[in-house]
C-alpha cells in the first residue's frame, strides 16, 4: 500500500519538481553566466540573492495557503469555494508582492551597512532594485501555479517554466555579454533578463487560467465568487502567515549565514553561493514532494479519509529519505567537479569543494524536513511547527555556526556545521510531529 501511495505522489510531484527545477535553474544559469565576468560580480549576485531571500520565502509562504484552501474544497467537490479561494489569495498575494518589492527597492541602499565588501556592494544595490521589482511577477505567477497545483494540474506552470530557460538564457547572452548590439550590462543584465523572463511567464500563465477549459469550471462561476470576503482572507492568513514563517526561518538562516561568510571576505561568499545554489537545486525536488504529498494530504483531510493520510504521509517520507540518500553521495562523489560550472578561481573552487562535503551531510535531514513541514501544513497544523523550525535553526543552528567559524576559527566550515544541526533537530522535530499526529 505504501509503495502504491508512493507512486502516486511521485507521479504528482513530477511536474511540480521539473517546475520548481526549471525555476532555481534560471538562478543558477545566471550564477553561472555572471561568475564567467568575474567573481566579484560572482559575489555580488550571492550578496543580492542572500539579502532578498527571507522576504522573497515569504511571499511564497503566503502563496502556498492558495493551494492547500483550493485542495481542501477541491477534496469536498466545492467548485465555488475553490473560485473563491483562487480570487481572494491572488489579491492577498498581489499585495504582498507589492509590499515585498517595495521594501527591497527603497531598502537597496542598507546593503551598505552589512560589513561587506565595497566594490561587492556598489555592484549589487542596482542589482537589487531590478530583482525586487521581478518578485512581482514572481509572485503572482506563484499565486497561479499553487491553485493549478491544489486543483492537481501540475504540468501547465511546469512547461511555463522550462519554456522561460531557453529565453532567460538568450536574454541573458544578449544583456551580460552585450551581444548583437545589445549593450553590455554584466550584473544588471542578469536582472533585466529575470524581470522579462518573470513579467512573461506570469502573463501566458495567467491567460491560460482564464481562458483553457480545464479551468473553465472554476472561471464560470467567478461572478458570484470573485469577491473579497475578511473571513477568507483570516483563512488563508491562518496557513499562509506560518507557512510562510517556517519557509522564511530555514531560508533566512540560509541567508544571514551567507552574510556572515560575506564578512570574513569575498572569496568565501562566492564559495559559499556555489555550494549553496547546488544545495539549493537538490532541495527543489523535496520542495516538489512536498508540495504533492501536502496536497495529497489536504484532499483526503478535506474528504475526512484519516487512514490516508497516515498511509500517503508514511509513503513520503520515506521516498524523501531515499532521495536524500542518493543527493549525500552525488554530493560526494562530484564535489570537485561541481565548482567548475560556476567560477574558476582556484581558491573559491577548492573551497566550495569542501563546503559540498558538508552540504552532502545534510541532504537526508534536508529532504525529510521539508517533506515533514509540508504535511503537516496538509492536515492544518502549522502553529506549533513553526515554533520547532525557529528553534532549530536560530536557537540552535545559526549560533552555533558562528561560534565555531569566529570563535574556534573554523571559518565558513563552522557556520556549514550549524547549518546540518539545525537541519537535522528540524527534521526530528517535524518527523516526529507528522507520525503522532496522524494516528
Amino acid at each position: 500500500m505504501l509503495r502504491k501511495e508512493a507512486k502516486h505522489t511521485i507521479q504528482l510531484a513530477i511536474p511540480i519538481i521539473i517546475g520548481e527545477l526549471a525555476q532555481m535553474a534560471l538562478h543558477l544559469i545566471d550564477a553561472a553566466m555572471v561568475g564567467a565576468i568575474s567573481y566579484k560580480q560572482l559575489a555580488a549576485s550571492a550578496l543580492v540573492i542572500n539579502s532578498m531571500n527571507i522576504p522573497f520565502v515569504l511571499g511564497i509562504g503566503m502563496t502556498i495557503s492558495v493551494s492547500q484552501m483550493v485542495s481542501l474544497a477541491h477534496g469536498r467537490n466545492d467548485r465555488q469555494k475553490v473560485s473563491h479561494y483562487l480570487y481572494n489569495g491572488f489579491i492577498l498575494c498581489a499585495g504582498t508582492a507589492l509590499l515585498i518589492a517595495g521594501l527591497l527597492i527603497y531598502g537597496a541602499p542598507l546593503l551598505r551597512n552589512m560589513k561587506q565588501d565595497p566594490e561587492v556592494v556598489e555592484l549589487a544595490i542596482p542589482f537589487l532594485r531590478l530583482m525586487g521589482l521581478s518578485i512581482v511577477p514572481m509572485l503572482l505567477f506563484m499565486t497561479l501555479k499553487q491553485f493549478a497545483d491544489g486543483l492537481q494540474y501540475t504540468k501547465t506552470a511546469m512547461i511555463l517554466s522550462l519554456g522561460a530557460l531557453p529565453l532567460n538564457i538568450l536574454l541573458n547572452w544578449l544583456l551580460i555579454y552585450g551581444h548583437w548590439g545589445f549593450p553590455r550590462l554584466e550584473l544588471l543584465g542578469a536582472g533585466w533578463a529575470t524581470l522579462i523572463t518573470r513579467s512573461l511567464s506570469f502573463i501566458l500563465l495567467l491567460l491560460v487560467i482564464l481562458r483553457h477549459p480545464t479551468f473553465r469550471p472554476y472561471i464560470a462561476v467567478s461572478a458570484s465568487q470573485w469577491k473579497l470576503k475578511m473571513q477568507t482572507f483570516h483563512e488563508l492568513l491562518h496557513i499562509g502567515i506560518p507557512s510562510a514563517l517556517q519557509i522564511g526561518l530555514e531560508a533566512g538562516a540560509f541567508a544571514v549565514s551567507g552574510i556572515i561568510i560575506g564578512t570574513i571576505g569575498a572569496v568565501p561568499q562566492a564559495a559559499h553561493q556555489i555550494a549553496l545554489s547546488c544545495a539549493s537545486f537538490t532541495f527543489m525536488v523535496s520542495m516538489g514532494l512536498a508540495q504533492a504529498g501536502s496536497i495529497r494530504v489536504s484532499n483526503a483531510f478535506g474528504a475526512g479519509n484519516k487512514s490516508k493520510i497516515s498511509e500517503v504521509g508514511r509513503s513520503t517520507l520515506l521516498t524523501a529519505l531515499a532521495y536524500g540518500v542518493f543527493c549525500a553521495l552525488a554530493f560526494t562523489l562530484f564535489r570537485n567537479q561541481l565548482p567548475l560550472l560556476f567560477n574558476k578561481n582556484t581558491e573559491v573552487v577548492t573551497l566550495a569543494s569542501l563546503l559540498l562535503l558538508y552540504a552532502a551531510f545534510f541532504q537526508i535531514p534536508d529532504s525529510t524536513q521539508a517533506i515533514g513541514a509540508g504535511l503537516l501544513r496538509g492536515i492544518k497544523d502549522v502553529k506549533l511547527p513553526t515554533v520547532l523550525v525557529a528553534v532549530a535553526y536560530w536557537v540552535v543552528g545559526l549560533p552555533l555556526g558562528y561560534l565555531m567559524a569566529f570563535h574556534f576559527n573554523w571559518g565558513a566550515p563552522g557556520i556549514w556545521v550549524g547549518l546540518i544541526i539545525g537541519l537535522s533537530l528540524a527534521s526530528v522535530f517535524l518527523v516526529i510531529r507528522f507520525l503522532r499526529m496522524s494516528r
